[in-house]
């Protein structure tokens, strides 16, 4: 069995700075992590491999120090990293992305099963995983909780805010998880040494040549959508004491403001 999953390195803060003249997202001086739902996804990939084997490469699309995040998978316990980076992807929102992945999964070959975590700490758009799965005309199930693994088939738990289903799958598949699949594995003393043993020249790279890709499709140039401002919203507080004869005289103020500012 093959499994691919698909990681990306994001910035380790709960506090998001922007810079107020670009709009961007100041990261420098902020530690980064492989995104947490990826980890999730990682672990599901690890634990289908304990119990079936199976071999887990994993994938990821960012700057020359997303190498760090594909060193911690493979200390966790992945067979193969491959990091897919060129100046070119610069700018590509979630369709370009996803464009780029799904032509470095068709050019690694062979898979089973797809794993993507639920989406990104830094965008949370949910859309890369589903939309990688459409390129590539395999079927897809997002919010898995649970996930069971038979010989042509799975079968997955899929979360959902009104009721859990049930869903049955052939392979191959594309599964997005959540936190609730699983806890993450801490990297074990042997998988550390062997990773960071290793020269990080032995991860995989490829560019936008190693690729069958329109390059009319991804970048700045090829997103369909574009990120015009972010910020943060501004904090503010204010107290106002409700004067009145007696309590009765009180809540009647009191909710005569509430339902002017439509809050009742």
């Amino acid at each position: 069995m093959n499994i691919i999953v698909c990681l990306k390195q994001v910035p380790d803060t709960n506090e998001v700075r922007i810079n107020q003249e670009t709009g961007t997202l100041i990261r420098d001086g902020v530690p980064s992590i492989i995104n947490p739902d990826d980890k999730n996804a990682l672990e599901a990939a690890l634990a289908i491999k304990d119990e079936r084997g199976a071999k887990v490469t994993v994938l990821s699309m960012g700057p020359p120090q997303a190498k760090d995040a594909l060193k911690e998978a493979l200390a966790m316990g992945a067979d193969e990293a491959i990091l897919v980076s060129d100046r070119a992807f610069g700018g590509s929102d979630t369709w370009a992305t996803a464009t780029i992945l799904a032509a470095a999964i068709e050019k690694i070959g062979s898979y089973d099963i797809i794993l993507c975590g639920r989406q990104a700490i830094d965008g949370d758009t949910a859309q890369v995983g589903p939309e990688i799965a459409e390129f590539l005309g395999v079927p897809q199930i997002t919010y898995a909780k649970e996930i069971k693994v038979g010989e042509d088939k799975l079968t997955v738990t899929r979360y959902t805010e009104t009721g859990d289903y049930i869903i049955e799958s052939k392979l191959p598949v594309l599964l997005t998880a959540i936190k609730e699949l699983n806890v993450p594995r801490y990297p074990s003393v042997r998988g550390i040494f062997k990773a960071y043993a290793t020269d990080v020249d032995e991860i995989k790279v490829w560019s936008s040549n190693d690729l069958e890709v329109d390059h009319t499709q991804i970048g700045l140039k090829g997103s369909p959508t574009n990120v015009y401002k972010s910020f943060v919203p501004t904090k503010s507080k204010t107290a106002e004491i409700i004067e009145g004869i007696n309590g009765k005289e009180k809540a009647t103020i009191l909710i005569s403001k509430l339902v002017n500012l439509k809050l009742i």
